[in-house]
């Protein structure tokens, strides 16, 4: 009777990479090589400049600070393995490890999530109610939104593991990913998933479903707050301010839904096409969210050229 409620599971599994493309490895690990550098650089950037300059110690740039910080971590948490794998042929990763991997993967992709709601609410503020910014978002209030959005990411994902954790994996082990992505895992199981299935979907769906609600209603706002100004340079100031927010919904959301809803309806996508899409949903936003936000915020590249190139003067515009 022991022996039927004990489960077991291998020492490592096997990740492909991306099946069908094999021979192109070495040449998507230039791209992953480069994406992981850029990031690295660009967040290190915003990071540095956001705390020496204190002209930006604002809740806008502090918002942005955390999402450099996520980024790097998002970054380091996914790359290193896909170019041990690319260029290194390092398939094989322990069991556990496979299994942290994951966690981390997902709790800062929630985090990012959640960062983005705090972000398009410090737009709303600064457009709908400009007079009270400064009391509504203090500092204190800045870094307890960080937080909430921290445990909230850290337990919603925590399951996740902790249920695989439970499945048998007897002779299963081959996963056609180049990361460990939570359903990629689980469908290898010897064992009943639904309840993992379920909770995965679950999870997500009510991230989706609440962060972009949130999202949507602030700029449902913001655009009803904008339209209301007689002005039109005050609009086009206006909606500038959110160009750069805009922008990073845009490249984190569009490859996420993309990724999630292939996963579980598009069955007739060819697994490259999906599994290149989830990595450029972790790869991609942290390379660019630096970028995005150096053309947008005219205050960025400034405070770079002065910290860095402090003999430099800039051409007032």
């Amino acid at each position: 009777m022991a022996a039927n409620t004990t489960h077991y599971h291998i020492s490592s599994f096997f990740l492909v990479g991306i099946p069908g493309l094999q021979d192109f490895h070495c040449w998507i690990g230039i791209a992953v090589c480069l994406l992981f550098l850029l990031s690295l650089l660009g967040n290190s950037v915003i990071i540095v400049t956001v705390k020496l300059e204190p002209s930006l110690h604002q809740p806008m740039y502090f918002f942005l600070c955390m999402l450099a910080m996520n980024d790097v971590a998002l970054a380091y948490s996914t790359a290193p393995k896909m170019l041990g794998i690319f260029w290194f042929d390092d398939h094989r990763i322990d069991f556990n490890v496979c299994l942290a991997l994951l966690y981390f993967i997902h709790t800062f992709c929630v985090i990012e999530s959640s960062l983005l709601v705090s972000m398009a609410f410090d737009r709303f503020i600064a457009i709908c109610i400009p007079l009270r910014y400064t009391t509504i978002l203090t500092t204190s209030l800045v870094i307890k939104m960080g937080l909430v959005g921290v445990i909230r990411a850290s337990l919603l994902v925590l399951p996740c593991p902790v249920l695989i954790n439970r499945l048998p994996y007897y002779t299963k082990y081959v996963i056609n990913h180049a990361y460990c992505e939570h359903m990629a895992v689980v469908k290898f199981a010897s064992a009943n998933t639904f309840v993992n299935r379920a909770y995965g979907i679950s999870a997500a769906l009510s991230v989706i479903v609440l962060d972009l609600g949130l999202i949507a209603a602030s700029y449902v706002k913001i655009l009803q707050a904008v339209f209301r100004l007689s002005s039109q340079n005050a609009r086009s100031k206006a909606l500038g301010t959110c160009a750069a927010h805009i922008c990073t919904i845009l490249v984190f959301y569009t490859p996420a839904l993309f990724s999630f809803l292939t996963h579980r309806i598009g069955k007739k996508v060819p697994p490259s096409v999906y599994i290149i899409f989830a990595s450029v949903y972790l790869l991609v936003p942290p390379t660019v969210n630096p970028l995005v936000y150096g053309v947008k915020t005219k205050q960025i590249p400034d405070r770079v050229v002065n910290l860095f190139f402090p003999n430099k003067k800039i051409s007032e515009n």
